[in-house]
């Protein structure tokens, strides 16, 4: 079974159980995360493991080669001391060791094949598991912002909102009126300086008065005299 086949069994498995139980997505989403996670330092374990196989098997290739030499030279020593017996138990040790050299070789061969998709596994499973990983960030954000709107719109109803714009309208009049009274307290003050400007004003008119009658050989009236009534009027307003 390969390792994406029995993977997706687990989740599978795992993410049907969830559903029944009606867990949520974001849940969910990191228990697929996790089982890959648990996935993937499975296969590096096994591909570790069997990256020392390789090299017990190349160790033992090696010592093997050695030992094929080895009776090779007896044999040859055999065959000229005249032992033939000897040199026919040389040459089967010798064939032993090629059988084992030979075994070994496969051994490495099927280890270079596994490791070769193996490690195509991995690379796809990293791929997958950072995908996943980006995703579930995602799902977070925007769960976040989902229970941010939920919470702020739960804070601002329409009937709050309303009723803080009445009480808002409330303190807008109290201003408004505060502005009014403080209006109020400034009348005296301006009604006595409209009382010396309407003083000005006579007294202009009564000089032009006196100048009109003047021209037309009329007797002027005291410019001076005049104005007494507004001053007294003045008089009246500052003793007020």
């Amino acid at each position: 079974m390969g390792v994406f086949s029995r993977l997706s069994d687990i989740i599978n498995s795992n993410i049907n159980s969830m559903l029944d139980k009606a867990e949520d997505p974001e849940k969910i989403a990191r228990l697929i995360i996790q089982e890959m996670e648990d996935c993937l330092v499975e296969v590096r374990s096994a591909a570790a493991r069997s990256m020392a196989d390789k090299k017990e098997y190349e160790r033992d290739i090696t010592q093997l080669e050695q030992t094929r030499l080895d009776w090779a030279a007896k044999a040859e020593l055999a065959v000229e001391k005249g032992r033939e017996d000897l040199a026919r138990g040389a040459l089967a040790a010798k064939q032993r060791a090629d059988r084992e050299i030979d075994s070994r070789r496969q051994a490495l061969k099927a280890i270079d094949e596994v490791s070769i998709r193996r490690q195509d596994d991995l690379e796809k499973l990293q791929a997958k598991l950072d995908e996943a990983k980006t995703k579930h960030r995602a799902l977070v954000v925007r769960r976040e912002a989902a229970e941010q709107r939920i919470a702020m719109r739960s804070r601002i109803e329409v009937n709050k909102v309303d009723e803080a714009m009445r009480r808002y309208g409330q303190i807008e009049r109290k201003v408004d009126e505060m502005e009014a009274y403080a209006d109020l307290i400034n009348v005296g003050d301006r009604s006595l300086e409209a009382q010396f400007q309407e003083l000005a004003a006579e007294e202009s008119i009564e000089k032009e008065l006196a100048e009109i009658k003047s021209r037309r050989g009329g007797a002027p009236a005291p410019v001076a005299a005049a104005p007494a009534p507004a001053r007294r009027k003045a008089s009246e307003g500052e003793g007020a």
